[in-house]
């Protein structure tokens, strides 16, 4: 199957971007699934929207990733975390209304996105689901902008390692300076952060087990999706941002 030639390794995670358009499509395009299909014309709104981007989006991804032509990548019905085709690659998925996100790799990963200059109460979700250590510094430092980078890395952890909230989101410690303590032993675990397009992008993602390796994810802003949502190639656009951090996550003893 032909398809794009900059196909990236999958031992380097990508995180893939686009700004989400506020249009629609009166019914769902021919390349979705039929689960998909089922799902979107469930949806009204911004919901249907959102939906509609990330999985031309997801597409897109996995397209660039791997090599493969977008109308031959499909990723799994329901929670997309991987790929049917073309097999054996992780997948991601964060949104909001303006911007969609998806992360591709060889190994579990999870991505989540918030926007920059969101003020929500954080002190009140902190002292509610935050360790102690954590509640100390955050406190200190009364920053929301340090909040929200916490709060994207404990969502992230949560889909790397396939588990929701419940209960969970001190399963990983987020000490001063942003050092990492998780509670999963086994294999390299890795998270970078970025400030990219006004919203904190955070990955999470399991990397090569040599334990030498830290390697920061490629991250690529795609042109928007034509009218019709056609699965052309996307285009790369010619941004730049730097980085937050990058940080291995310990094993907690």
């Amino acid at each position: 199957m032909a398809g794009p030639s900059n196909a990236c390794s999958p031992d380097r995670p990508q995180i893939w971007l686009c700004h989400q358009i506020q249009r629609d499509l009166p019914a769902p395009p021919e390349w979705m699934t039929r689960f998909e299909a089922d799902t979107m014309a469930r949806l009204e709104g911004v919901r249907r929207r959102e939906f509609l981007a990330s999985r031309w989006l997801m597409r897109q991804g996995i397209s660039q990733a791997s090599g493969t032509a977008p109308e031959h990548c499909q990723p799994v019905d329901g929670r997309p975390v991987a790929t049917v085709s073309p097999p054996h690659w992780c997948l991601s998925l964060s949104h909001s209304r303006e911007l969609a996100a998806v992360a591709t790799g060889g190994r579990p990963l999870g991505i989540d996105i918030e926007p920059g200059q969101r003020k929500p109460d954080w002190t009140g979700v902190a002292r509610r689901w935050f360790s102690p250590v954590e509640q100390e510094w955050l406190f200190r430092a009364d920053d929301p902008f340090s909040f929200l980078q916490v709060w994207t890395l404990k969502e992230a952890w949560l889909k790397a390692t396939g588990r929701g909230i419940a209960g969970n989101l001190q399963t990983l410690e987020v000490r001063k300076n942003f050092e990492l303590y998780g509670d999963q032993p086994d294999g390299l675990w890795q998270a970078s952060c970025f400030y990219a397009e006004g919203f904190v992008i955070t990955l999470v993602h399991q990397a090569s087990t040599d334990g030498k390796r830290t390697l920061w994810p490629d991250i690529t802003l795609l042109e928007p999706p034509a009218d019709d949502f056609a699965l052309t190639p996307a285009r790369p656009l010619d941004t730049s941002w730097e980085p937050l951090f990058h940080r291995v996550i310990r094993a907690r003893r």
